[in-house]
């Protein structure tokens, strides 16, 4: 999640919370029966998805990622950046490696923009 610390630092922990719950819903229907969503720590997320053909996209996460979350009757404005990996372009097919990969590719979006998506 992109400015995470912000939504803390203004409206609580208990809004961070909020984002936080919401966050790991959305990308458990993105990924719906094809993958897994886990929370790694802090405000990161992933993904491991088994049929990537099968889910809508990376266009269609982000755009999920980035709307709104209501809160106490007000709406908490939030974003992330996208990364991805696909296995089959790595050397070897580690989790490790996948995940390295993909946290690269998050990186280069936050060093060209939020609300991107970078493969």
């Amino acid at each position: 999640m992109n400015d995470f610390k912000s939504i803390n630092d203004t409206h609580g922990h208990a809004a961070g919370d909020a984002v936080l719950t919401a966050t790991a819903a959305r990308l458990t229907a993105w990924c719906d029966q094809h993958g897994i969503a886990a929370r790694l720590g802090g405000d990161e997320f992933t993904a491991i998805v088994t049929h990537p053909d099968r889910t809508p996209g990376l266009d269609a996460l982000n755009e999920a990622l980035c709307r709104p979350i209501p809160y106490r009757g007000c709406l908490l404005s939030v974003c992330a950046s996208v990364g991805s990996c696909n296995v089959a372009d790595l050397p070897v097919a580690t989790l490790t490696d996948a995940l390295a990969a993909a946290d690269a590719a998050m990186y280069a979006v936050k060093g060209h923009g939020r609300r991107t998506t970078h493969l």
